[in-house]
């Protein structure tokens, strides 16, 4: 989520370090379930020291509720659902190894450039249909239109994560911002993204839903 456009050459060498970040940091054989959070720049950490960011809290918090996972950063700042469908197989390449799970977080920026619902929700269809064909358990993570697009497009909008996770059997986390949003205090200048403490809540939030998520051997 970002209300910047246009990241051109930025984006391509931002991909480019994400995957060499990616394949010099995986490890031959890892310890514990490998998680991707895949999405935009709520999942990239935004305007944030990379401790500070949600993969890293939520690694660090699965580690203390007795998960040894590894959550990889697959968020870029700007990404809509298309932008983000189109660098899916290239992402997963970068990863080495087949996650055990996938954090699907993507829509804001559709809804903040006022894109049609429906658009979002064939990209967003389409990625979870490649996901499942490669047998890669999903966590979709939801998120809210504003109220000022009016109450057409709210409804179009909320609905497509409940749809999702109904026909592809995933697990929803309705509201990524639940607890966050609306409130000053837990949110950056910009009015948009989540400060550390704000990510502190949602990953407080949604970890048991991650938990849930893993596959059985791995909770």
């Amino acid at each position: 989520m970002s209300r910047y456009r246009g990241y051109g050459a930025r984006r391509a060498l931002v991909h480019l370090a994400l995957l060499l970040f990616g394949l010099a940091s995986a490890p031959a054989q890892a310890a514990g379930p490998l998680i991707w959070a895949f999405g935009d720049s709520l999942t990239a950490g935004y305007g944030l020291p990379p401790a500070d960011g949600f993969t890293s809290q939520l690694e660090r918090a699965l580690r203390h509720a007795g998960v040894s996972a590894t959550v990889r950063n697959g968020g870029i700042s700007g990404d809509t659902a298309a932008q983000a469908r189109a660098r899916l197989l290239w992402g997963l390449r970068g990863l080495g190894t087949t996650p055990d799970l996938v954090i699907v977080e993507l829509g804001a920026n559709d809804m903040l450039r006022g894109l049609p619902p429906a658009q979002a929700a064939v990209n967003l269809d389409r990625i979870m249909d490649e996901l499942q064909r490669r047998h890669i358990p999903v966590l979709i993570a939801g998120m809210k239109a504003s109220p000022n697009l009016g109450p057409d497009y709210r409804a179009q909008f909320d609905a497509i994560y409940p749809q999702l996770a109904k026909h592809y059997g995933a697990r929803l986390y309705p509201f990524f911002l639940d607890g966050v949003a609306g409130k000053p205090a837990l949110i950056q200048a910009d009015g948009l993204h989540p400060n550390a403490a704000g990510v502190a809540i949602v990953v407080g939030r949604m970890l048991p839903a991650v938990r849930g998520a893993l596959p059985h051997a791995n909770r």
